[in-house]
């Protein structure tokens, strides 16, 4: 195991046409830590944990998760984008869950879970249903194994793409906004299985707007605005005492 942070992000810079999104973002996220990042909509919150597996190439900087560059590799002191299954190989060991499900809806919980071990890690079916099992009970969901996709809850749907990120049995898991798209009595569903995970010890980065998970679970507090990092700190901290005049008045809006 590597000694360094699971995650060393190197001034990250990201361009759509003209529109730069990330403007030179640096950010060590330690093992076991849970960083929340807040900021209003297009400040690059996204586009950051999307960069972290490589969904999104960067235009310069470098990624680092536990220690191994992420998309490239270097060549005569030059960056150049590593070939697709060394890529999936490293995606792999980073589970996201979106604002959407994106859940097959041909499959059931179960199947769902259980699709990426058995394709991926060629691991053996009735392992895999084993270990999907399990992951279905830690979520809340075991009498759901059989259950598709149509006939589950948001929130019982955002649970179920939890346990599938857990199967690929990751180092590191991203969220963005895993509640936003959830009836507000669903939310804290949602937000309970990822306590547990970070009681775990699970290293999380998590986009949210849900102030009170971010009091009470995050260990770190990021806040992003038009493609930088304009202040971190704890959550009590930045929430209570914000120093920076775009913090504050990011804050006061949403508080």
């Amino acid at each position: 195991m590597n000694e360094g942070p699971m995650v060393r992000v190197i001034d990250a810079h990201k361009r759509y046409g003209r529109l730069e999104v990330l403007r030179g973002v640096s950010l060590d996220v330690q093992r076991g830590e849970v960083v929340v990042l807040l900021g209003p909509s297009g400040s690059g919150k996204t586009t950051l944990l999307r960069c972290l597996n490589h969904l999104e190439p960067l235009n310069s900087g470098r990624i680092y998760v536990d220690g191994e560059l992420v998309g490239y590799r270097e060549r005569n002191g030059r960056l150049v984008e590593d070939r697709e299954p060394e890529i999936a190989r490293k995606r792999a060991a980073i589970g996201m869950v979106f604002q959407r499900f994106n859940l097959f809806p041909h499959l059931t919980a179960l199947g769902n879970v259980t699709a990426a071990p058995v394709r991926v890690k060629k691991m053996p079916r009735k392992e895999a249903e084993e270990m999907g099992r399990r992951l279905l009970e830690k979520v809340g969901l075991a009498a759901k194994v059989d259950g598709y996709p149509s006939q589950l809850s948001g929130g019982q749907q955002q649970r179920v793409a939890i346990a599938r990120a857990l199967a690929m049995e990751p180092k590191l898991m991203l969220f963005d906004e895993p509640t936003s798209a959830l009836d507000p009595e669903l939310v804290g569903e949602v937000l309970d299985v990822m306590k547990a995970l970070a009681k775990d010890g699970m290293t999380m980065i998590v986009v949210t707007h849900e102030m009170g998970f971010a009091r009470e679970v995050a260990s770190r507090a990021v806040f992003m605005d038009e493609g930088v990092i304009v202040e971190e700190g704890t959550p009590a901290q930045l929430l209570q005492d914000p120093q920076q005049e775009r913090t504050k008045a990011f804050l006061s809006r949403i508080l």
